[in-house]
């Protein structure tokens, strides 16, 4: 069946790294309750720029890719602008317009709440589109998961905690560790899926450094990092023994590491990348949960 330009887009936005962009906001925004109240509209502007964020960083990292020759043997799903469906030029002024929205709901909640916001703006953008573009992507440096974590992780955990509450506390940045590993565990599988492609195009990703052997660890000591982050929390009476109902979505979570290990098949590998982004949401979720019930003790 020949490829639509709306099966084409879709495929570009990358659906299951959308959860990436929202869970962050989620857990960010239970903190912020836990921490005693919550500015709600801030936390939708918040939502708006972390999903806008993603999607200009899904585009961008499709344009880029093309423009490299990144995609020419590509076995995941297919990239607008190699699929001869899309113009690239298209996709290009797609992440554009994404980066634009991001930039326009970070200056909203910069000039409401505190000027100094628009430098940290700034920088995601700038780190966004420099992942794959520019004259010397860190992508193809092996830096990919350290972008994720800070950015998919810290700064948008702790970054809504700021824009909701004022503050930034202990416990937004643990939640916030906790919701980086989970996303460079979801960048993990991607790389993981795509190392032979990678490699033969030239993109020294992480895991065409390391090899597929460390990678696979590499995963694992991610996942079970995310887990350890509400024991921490607890350990350090950041909060109550209620955190803990995190630890129902490990079971889940062993689903798709352990595909990782006893795979190299690019659709199974799929499969586990998407599933790593639910439990990312489940996470965040949970953790949601957790922190309700310790306050309404």
């Amino acid at each position: 069946m020949p490829l639509s330009p709306a099966k084409v887009w879709r495929s570009a936005v990358r659906p299951a790294t959308l959860l990436a962009s929202i869970s962050p906001i989620i857990a960010g925004t239970a903190v912020a309750i836990d921490d005693g109240g919550a500015r709600w509209w801030a936390g939708l502007g918040a939502l708006v720029v972390a999903v806008a964020m993603q999607l200009g960083v899904n585009f961008a990292n499709d344009y880029s890719d093309h423009v490299r020759g990144a995609d020419k043997q590509r076995v995941g799903p297919v990239r607008a602008s190699s699929s001869g469906v899309v113009k690239p030029e298209h996709v290009r002024i797609a992440a554009g317009a994404a980066f634009g929205v991001a930039a326009l709901g970070g200056l909203v909640l910069s000039f409401a709440i505190d000027w100094r916001l628009i430098f940290v703006g700034a920088a995601s953008i700038l780190a966004g589109w420099l992942y794959t573009g520019g004259p010397r992507p860190y992508g193809y440096l092996g830096l990919g998961e350290v972008f994720v974590f800070v950015f998919f992780g810290l700064v948008a955990t702790v970054g809504t905690v700021y824009v909701e509450t004022s503050q930034v506390t202990p416990l937004a940045a643990v939640v916030g560790a906790g919701m980086g590993f989970l996303a460079s565990a979801i960048l993990v599988l991607n790389n993981l899926r795509d190392i032979d492609t990678d490699a033969a195009a030239g993109k020294r990703t992480l895991a065409t450094r390391i090899g597929r052997e460390r990678t696979r660890i590499l995963l694992l000591v991610l996942v079970v990092a995310a887990f350890v982050m509400p024991i921490a929390a607890m350990a350090w009476d950041l909060v109550d023994e209620n955190v803990l109902v995190v630890l129902l979505a490990a079971p889940l979570a062993s689903v798709p590491v352990y595909a990782a290990f006893v795979t190299t098949s690019a659709p199974k590998l799929v499969r586990a990348l998407q599933r790593m982004a639910m439990i990312e949401l489940a996470y965040a979720l949970l953790l949601t949960l957790g922190l309700l019930l310790a306050i309404s003790r």
